[in-house]
């Protein structure tokens, strides 16, 4: 497998000179001809080295490839075939009928669930549900298209809503929504996708 989507830093060893090359770097490289031989030796094979790599990317071992260019190793690491594109798919449609029964099913529980804490709520029960559920309604029938379109937007605007009329426990009755919505609603959709395209 070809190693140039490696996301590791990579590691460049170093050239050493031949030990017999002059030290003092104030000598001059004509002062000896096999020094000079030598340097250039090792200056070319560098350059040689160098070229080849930058050619198609520096390699390790014969095997190993990595790009020179940032664009080179963007293209490496994102081939075209592997790029995905959410905006292809599409969600199903609102289901008129789904939205109605899952609507009733979650005035029910929060009615249940709200109607223990009447010291809380009061005679404004009816109220906040009432509320709550016609915007939950509301989103069921015009956004809510299956797993992955549940959004907490509806339920942060019974909260608001609830808190700009003045009504009782706009937050409890908010979370106790979601909560319900999150446990049940992706799952009911599945079932009844499931059954009515065995019809």
């Amino acid at each position: 497998m070809a190693s140039a989507t490696s996301l590791f830093p990579l590691t460049f060893k170093s050239y050493s000179l031949p030990s017999s090359l002059p030290l003092n770097p104030s000598l001059s490289l004509s002062s000896s001809s096999s020094s000079s031989s030598s340097s250039s030796r090792v200056s070319a094979h560098i350059s040689n080295r160098h070229n080849a790599h930058c050619s198609k990317g520096i390699s390790f071992n014969g095997s190993n490839s990595y790009p020179c260019s940032l664009g080179e190793k963007r293209r490496s690491l994102c081939p075209s075939r592997l790029i995905c594109r959410a905006a292809e798919y599409k969600f199903p449609d609102p289901i008129p009928e789904f939205a109605d029964a899952e609507t009733e099913k979650f005035r029910v529980n929060l009615v249940k669930k709200l109607s223990k804490k009447k010291d809380l709520y009061g005679d404004s029960l009816a109220e906040v549900v009432g509320i709550c559920t016609e915007i939950f309604s509301t989103f069921l029938h015009t956004e809510y298209g299956g797993p992955g379109t549940l959004l907490v937007i509806p339920f942060m605007d019974m909260n608001d809503t609830l808190n700009e009329r003045g009504l009782p426990g706009g937050p409890k009755a908010a979370r106790a929504a979601l909560k319900w919505a999150q446990d049940q609603v992706d799952k009911d959709w599945k079932e009844w996708t499931k059954g009515n395209s065995k019809t």
